[in-house]
Order: C-alpha cells, then sequence, then structure tokens
C-alpha cells in the first residue's frame, strides 16, 4: 500500500482558483489500495478560493491582477512538504501545468496559454527533498 499525495483538485475538492475542481476517477479508484492525502498548497499558503490565476514570471509567482502571490505558494508548498514527510508519502500527484503543482510544463508567465518546461513551487520543493511527482497525465507510470 502506498501514500500518495494528491492535489485536492483532482480529488474533486472545488479549490482551483475559479472554485471549481478536475476530479479524476482513476486517481480516486486509488484509494481503494492506498492512501491518498489531498493538499491544496495555494489554500494552505493562505489564497483564497476563487483567486486570480497566477503564473511563474522568473522568480516569482504574479496573479494576472499584477499582485505577487511569492509568499502564499512558498507557504503552501512546504506545508504540502511537510505532510507528504510526515505521512512518509512514497510519491506525489500533482495537477499538470499549475504554478503551484505543475511538474515539467508550466504556464509561460504571460498569461497567453503558452507553456514552458518547468516545475511549479509545489512540485520543485517535493522533487528537491526526493519525493517522486507525477502529474494526471503520467498516471500510466506510477510505480505501483
Amino acid at each position: 500500500m502506498a501514500v500518495i499525495l494528491v492535489s485536492s483538485c483532482l480529488l474533486g475538492c472545488a479549490c482551483r482558483y475559479k472554485g471549481d475542481d478536475c476530479k479524476n476517477e482513476r486517481i480516486l479508484a486509488l484509494a481503494k489500495e492506498h492512501v491518498l492525502l489531498g493538499v491544496c498548497p495555494e489554500q494552505m499558503g493562505g489564497l483564497e478560493t476563487p483567486r486570480a490565476p497566477s503564473e511563474i514570471v522568473g522568480d516569482k509567482v504574479m496573479s494576472n491582477a499584477g499582485r505577487d502571490v511569492t509568499a502564499e505558494y512558498r507557504k503552501g508548498a512546504e506545508a504540502a512538504l511537510y505532510l507528504a514527510q510526515l505521512n512518509r508519502a512514497d510519491f506525489a500527484i500533482l495537477k499538470a501545468k499549475s504554478p503551484s503543482c505543475g511538474k515539467g510544463l508550466i504556464y509561460d508567465g504571460t498569461f497567453s496559454g503558452s507553456k514552458v518546461p518547468g516545475n511549479g513551487v509545489t512540485a520543485a520543493l517535493l522533487l528537491e527533498n526526493g519525493i517522486p511527482v507525477y502529474t494526471e497525465e503520467e498516471l500510466d507510470r506510477l510505480p505501483l
């Protein structure tokens, strides 16, 4: 039985910036045999829902309204890492392309829908601390 940290929006929690979810039934089905720990780093960092969309711009996370939300993203990432370590998570499944949870490909900071190689704040921190990260687009690669 694996312990898996999962973006709460993928579990059906309406915590995305728009106040909706992106429930993934394949991920929910993993709960039959594994422990799923839901996290929303943006909310854990103190951001409200709904909230202005944000993207990584250089070394900061900025909302499309021009607000620097870097501190909130870092605080949420640290909280997610703490939960992962406390519960000895085997790996994480995070929301693709998110400025917090994205792995390998994120929005480019122009709010145009363009993407660039990179990791979100939480994904990067988990990876730096030895916790493997997958997105909902990589479920066939999970180490189960």
